[in-house]
């Protein structure tokens, strides 16, 4: 009898570096790829009651999911879609086909531990089991010089325990073909887009064109990044808000998982030995590091990431939780240039530098006094490459009640405007309000909202 296994693709949509499937073909004859849209996600909402997912990732995740099902196809398999609980749609499908195991990522956070949990428990009642990979990381928590729970709670501790000491592993190949699909069994259909989010109005924007979801165009991004030589201006530009290509912009590939960040990684190792070049790349690397990082903080200390006093448990008193002032951060219509435009950036493209993130995080959080986890609710649901661990882990950070205990962390909107935007281009090209207006009346309204 044949062996027969479930791949459930959760965020790790990708055939190249997929531990899952690789692990689910050495140890059975047939595999089952699977990918469940969650109502949960697609038509349910924060708890601040912004869509829980955005038009812009659904958009990207459809587009994710057309592109996997492609892959699959191509290599002789295909792609069974469903609509409904991932504990159920795959208890189905397990049980109707009688297979041995479900191989896929394991999650970190409360609600996909949940839905893990509850699928893993609904298998032994018939006798299946789950086999999980961690294909999320750079480095395999098993390879760490400590234990999860034991994980530095400072940044720079971590980074000096690992980055001289354990080993980055090879991406795993694509393999070269993949065992049919069985005729009887409903591939199903990928929904529309207007059918996985609760946002009802979407224009196309001018980014359209560059953020599209799947591995072969992660893997293109990946690869003009590093061809294009950008990565040699990355570490002195990475905060330019206005070019393209000052920043690697990989960050929705990643958090979909159609490139891994051992992929990233090869390729700056590639980049390092064609190029001499260290700055640039050990700049990625580091990115790539704190995603490790606040990952692990995530399973370290648990759902202590989402409340309100955070990681250090401290809940500042001087936030308060005024939605009406709150919608002018999140609207970008606060008479603040710069953070107008971050804002209306965001809403309109799902994307915002990192830098960006924290000049309006800040200003949100100790120029507004408002409540943090309200704007880590709006990126939950706008952002593109939404990750709980890195969302929910940089606002702690930003609120100073993350583990890694900083100063408050302040900016100096007229100077930041001066060094990120210095003609005034970025502003006027995201936010209207602004686009005819002389630069030296918006540096005056920045030296207002200063003082």
């Amino acid at each position: 009898m044949k062996n027969r296994s479930i791949v459930w693709f959760r965020l790790d949509l990708r055939l190249e570096d997929n531990e899952a499937l690789t692990d689910a073909l050495q140890a059975s004859d047939e595999i089952l790829p699977v990918f469940v849209f969650d109502p949960r996600i697609t038509k349910a909402t924060t708890r601040f009651g912004f869509s829980r997912q955005g038009w812009h990732r659904a958009r990207f995740l459809s587009e994710c999911v057309h592109s996997l099902r492609k892959s699959l196809r191509a290599l002789g398999s295909d792609l069974i879609v469903r609509v409904g609980y991932p504990e159920q749609e795959i208890f189905k499908i397990a049980d109707q086909y009688k297979t041995s195991w479900v191989f896929c990522n394991r999650e970190r956070t409360r609600d996909e531990v949940r839905v893990q949990d509850a699928l893993e428990k609904e298998l032994w009642t018939i006798g299946q089991e789950m086999r999980f990979s961690r294909g999320k990381m750079l480095y395999y928590t098993q390879d760490l010089p400590f234990p999860i729970t034991h994980t530095p709670d400072h940044f720079n501790q971590f980074r000096k325990e690992v980055e001289r000491y354990v080993p980055i592993r090879t991406p795993l190949a694509t393999p070269d073909s993949l065992p049919p699909l069985m005729s009887d069994i409903d591939r199903g259909i990928i929904p529309e887009v207007e059918d996985l989010t609760l946002d009802s109005k979407y224009e196309p924007i001018r980014d359209d064109d560059f953020f599209v979801g799947g591995e072969q165009i992660g893997k293109e991004r990946l690869e003009a990044f590093v061809e294009e030589d950008s990565i040699r201006q990355y570490s002195a530009s990475r905060g330019a808000f206005l070019e393209k290509e000052m920043s690697s912009r990989l960050s929705p590939w990643l958090a979909h998982g159609c490139i891994s960040p051992k992929m990233v990684y090869q390729a700056l190792e590639q980049y390092k030995k064609r190029t001499r070049d260290e700055s640039g790349a050990y700049s990625i690397f580091i990115e790539l590091l704190w995603r490790d990082y606040f990952r692990l903080m995530g399973k370290k200390h648990g759902n202590s990431i989402f409340l309100l006093g955070g990681i250090r448990g401290t809940v500042r008193r001087d936030l308060q939780s005024d939605m009406k002032q709150f919608m002018h951060w999140a609207n970008g219509t606060t008479g603040v240039p710069l953070v107008d435009a971050c804002m209306q950036q965001l809403n309109q493209t799902g994307f915002l530098s990192g830098r960006a993130r924290e000049l309006v995080g800040t200003y949100l959080v100790n120029d507004m006094h408002l409540n943090w986890q309200m704007g880590a609710s709006y990126f939950e649901s706008r952002l593109l490459d939404y990750d709980p661990c890195s969302n929910y882990g940089n606002w702690n950070a930003i609120a100073g009640i993350g583990s890694d205990v900083r100063k408050e962390v302040t900016f100096n909107i007229a100077s930041q405007a001066k060094i990120l935007d210095p003609r005034g281009e970025f502003i006027k090209s995201w936010a209207s309000k602004y686009s005819d207006m002389p630069l030296s009346e918006i540096n005056r309204l920045h030296e207002l909202c200063q003082n």
